[in-house]
């Protein structure tokens, strides 16, 4: 299997697993519906778990776009790679996206909540505040790319560094998932954002595409930040690149921040409707 089709795979399995808890939980008719947080994060880990453990040896299982950056900057990737493992993580999300909906069909043709069918592939702020939820993926992928190197610097047992990126990821969701639905990965929901605007899933509503830059510039600017400050830190290497990546998270919450107070304006120019 060449590595271009291990990422395929491996972030195929990463969503159906991973889409897979939160149409359980979510959609209506299941026998996991409400099964709660702790549910979905701890099946996320394990989703990421077990596609490292299927494609690890083949592709090294970065399975995230803002991985396969990361890891480029800091000179242990090759650069002429990275396009196509993007292109192939993105393919293998939206196929894991494609099955999750024809596995959860009756459960999606049941719940009317468009919300909820949307939540199953890709990630929405409990509270919409745009520099807030920038700066909660950015720092969760920070967590994401900067642990996972750490993680490598260390010694386990032979087939145990899996499990305990998996770990990383169960309390990075505990932690930090609460405000936006920690998508710490590109792929993880652009890809599945484009499989809901394609799929004909009944009564699916928007597709938010006013919020999806959010969970693809924050990761990228995170997971760089990660791995340029592993590499500062740990390594006493210090990239030119963390100061552009830190200027870029620096102009980004700038602009997210001015295209919230734009939405606070418009909002108290709304006319009060009045009491009948």
């Amino acid at each position: 299997m060449s590595p271009f089709l291990g990422e395929v795979i491996g972030t195929m399995i990463l969503i159906i697993l991973g889409g897979g808890v939160v149409a359980g939980v979510v959609l209506k008719g299941t026998k996991s519906e409400n099964g709660g947080w702790i549910v979905i994060t701890a099946a996320w880990g394990l989703a990421v778990a077990t596609a490292v453990y299927c494609v690890g040896q083949i592709s090294g299982a970065h399975l995230n776009p803002a991985v396969t950056i990361g890891l480029a900057l800091v000179g242990a990737f090759e650069w002429s790679q990275v396009a196509g493992y993007i292109v192939a993580q993105m393919l293998g999300a939206m196929i894991g996206a494609t099955l999750v909906f024809l596995h959860y069909y009756p459960h999606f043709k049941a719940t009317e909540d468009q919300g909820a069918k949307l939540a199953v592939f890709s990630t929405d702020p409990a509270i919409k505040h745009l520099p807030a939820n920038f700066f909660s993926e950015v720092l969760g992928t920070f967590v994401l790319v900067l642990g996972i190197l750490a993680i490598g610097a260390n010694e386990f047992t032979e087939g145990l560094n899996p499990l305990i990126v998996g770990l990383l990821i169960v309390v990075i969701g505990l932690s930090l998932g609460g405000t936006t639905g920690y998508a710490i990965n590109p792929a993880r929901d652009l890809g599945p954002r484009i499989a809901h605007f394609l799929l004909p899933i009944p009564g699916k509503g928007s597709s938010n595409w006013s919020y999806a830059w959010i969970p693809i510039v924050g990761p990228i600017i995170g997971g760089g930040i990660g791995a340029l400050t592993y590499a500062a830190l740990f390594e006493g290497i210090v990239y030119s690149a963390l100061w552009l990546f830190l200027a870029a998270f620096a102009l980004v919450l700038l602009y997210a921040s001015f295209i919230e107070k734009k939405h606070e304006a418009k909002g108290k120019d709304q006319p009060v409707a009045m009491a009948k």
